[in-house]
């Protein structure tokens, strides 16, 4: 029998290194977390869904993802225009005027906009689904009984303390944002990741 807290740490560090990889969702908790609005219920979400799905792979149930591949089309269709609308939107920001730029315009700013836009950002990603259903799922479902379980455990818990990290250590660099410059900085740089991202999930719906 694998000593349980080995199944717990190489499910941990399985799950961390795609969780911590540059994406939509990591760019959104970090402008929430930076403007200090709704962070909490971010990351709870960010969170919660990550142990739904991770959980929902090591228990089986990513043979769904393979019988209708139609979800998956779906997922990537309303995930690239999601992200187009999201990055077009932060270009705009990042070319406002300086006297205009304000943080109430950049980030979610009630409990309906911050529930909306991160549950848009994690279900309407395919690759989430790719990342926890299947690779952490095919992985996990080798374990059996108790293993399985402490393998589910390890990889929600890096989920929950990444999001932790992110949400609540981007207040750090805050009085860097503190200069409206740097808000049109990340504006941009963040258009950049969400354009990047969306036409990489036309190209492999497409090509």
């Amino acid at each position: 029998m694998i000593p349980l807290i080995n199944v717990y740490f190489t499910a941990f560090v399985l799950a961390g290194g795609l969780i911590m990889a540059i994406g939509a969702q990591n760019a959104h908790v970090l402008r929430q977390g930076i403007a200090g609005h709704y962070v909490g219920v971010t990351i709870f979400l960010c969170g919660f869904f990550d142990t739904v799905l991770m959980t929902a792979g090591v228990f089986g149930f990513g043979w769904l993802l393979t019988q209708v591949p139609s979800l998956e089309t779906i997922a990537r269709l309303g995930g690239a225009a999601f992200l187009l609308w999201y990055g077009w939107r932060c270009v705009r920001s990042a070319l406002s005027p300086l006297s205009e730029v304000k943080v109430e315009a950049r980030v979610a700013t009630t409990w309906a906009s911050a529930i909306a836009t991160i549950t848009a950002f994690t279900l309407f990603n395919p690759h989430v689904y790719l990342d926890t259903v299947i690779l952490v799922g095919s992985i996990g479902g080798q374990y059996q009984g108790l293993e399985r379980g402490i393998f589910a455990l390890g990889a929600a818990s890096a989920s929950w303390v990444w999001f932790l990290c992110l949400g609540y250590g981007a207040r750090l660099v805050r009085p860097w944002f503190e200069n409206p410059r740097a808000w049109q900085i990340l504006d941009g740089v963040i258009a950049l990741v969400m354009f990047a991202i969306a036409f990489g999930l036309l190209w492999e719906q497409f090509a």
